[in-house]
């Protein structure tokens, strides 16, 4: 069995039923997520061992928090408990042409009162065979920024493969820490990268172009600029609006370009946590399969998370497969 670790924080996602804004609801739905926690529950939902690291509230929500992780088959053995609140968001669910849109209370959290000396990463990472890390957390506070260096740098000293998600997310990073060199240097204790020509551009401070070119440029300036780095997966969004979106996988490997077939969500369910899915889909595909497989299954573990409420992905890996072998009629199984 495959042993993974994920590090970051766990948040209460708020929002009103349907489609609703907040104005005009006076009832809200809460679902427990966080990057880091999606990816983990969905390698443990297809049979890896997960262990989450993070901080969490020491309260009844906090307690609910680690329920919630242990139903989805998480160890939280190293979960640490602190008297400070939960990190939430609040989240309006558009429809058609209109946006979703989410506002983070998060700055006061828990978890961004995590530290080094809080998590014996030597322990932590005994017997691990994958690390997975996203640029969330070290936007978070400058300790969860060292904490995560802490564990990135005893996972390199271990010869653990790391997954780097380098996503950016400009509204978190107030405290202060310059987002491109932190991400960079992160990188430089990584192996795998997940992201597009996006991300790319932000932390090499290029302007390489979306297209096929550009992304395989892009992919080749990566990792010749920061040779820890060995692959490149990308997720490719068409959206035609919120509602409807068509979404492909591409990758470099270092040898050659590889490209999945476009899947159509003609109804999306949820968007949230669908780059979190692609990444769990992935981890999971490169430890089972060569790098055509590992992105197809990745993009369809993407797609089916469209169909499902919440932040995780609950599909099983026979139920991706089923989408990757194009069994995609969605016909009642009896």
């Amino acid at each position: 069995m495959n042993k993974t670790v994920t590090f970051g924080e766990v948040v209460m996602r708020l929002s009103p039923e349907g489609n609703k804004k907040i104005s005009q609801s006076n009832r809200l739905e809460f679902y427990f997520g966080g990057t880091e926690m999606n990816v983990g529950a969905s390698l443990a939902n297809f049979g890896n061992e997960v262990k989450h690291i993070t901080c969490v509230s020491d309260d009844i929500v906090g307690a609910a928090a680690i329920s919630t992780m242990k139903k989805y088959g998480i160890d939280t053995g190293n979960v640490i408990k602190r008297n400070a609140p939960l990190g939430l968001y609040f989240l309006e669910v558009g429809a058609v042409m209109r946006s979703s849109t989410i506002a983070y209370n998060r700055a006061h959290s828990a978890f961004s009162e995590i530290t080094p000396d809080m998590v014996d990463w030597e322990k932590v990472l005994d017997g691990c065979d994958w690390f997975h890390w996203t640029g969330i957390t070290p936007a978070i506070s400058e300790g969860a920024y060292q904490t995560l260096r802490e564990g990135l740098k005893t996972a390199r000293e271990k010869g653990i493969t790391v997954t780097a998600d380098p996503t950016y997310r400009k509204d978190l990073w107030n405290y202060g820490g310059d987002a491109r060199k932190i991400l960079a240097e992160m990188l430089g204790y990584s192996t795998i990268f997940i992201g597009g020509v996006n991300e790319i551009n932000e932390i090499l401070g290029t302007d390489h172009t979306g297209d096929k070119d550009g992304f395989v440029k892009a992919a080749k300036e990566l990792l010749e600029r920061i040779p820890s780095l060995t692959r490149v997966f990308d997720k490719v969004r068409h959206g035609g609006n919120a509602s409807a979106q068509k979404i492909s996988a591409r990758a470099w490997n270092g040898k050659e370009y590889l490209r999945t077939e476009e899947l159509e969500i003609s109804h999306v369910v949820d968007r949230i946590g669908t780059g979190d899915a692609y990444a769990g889909g992935l981890i999971y595909g490169l430890q089972h399969f060569d790098d055509q497989k590992a992105i197809a299954f990745a993009n369809a573990a993407c797609a089916l998370k469209h169909t499902i409420e919440g932040d995780v992905n609950l599909v099983s890996a026979d139920e991706v497969m089923q989408v990757v072998e194009g069994h995609i009629s969605g016909r009642i199984k009896r």
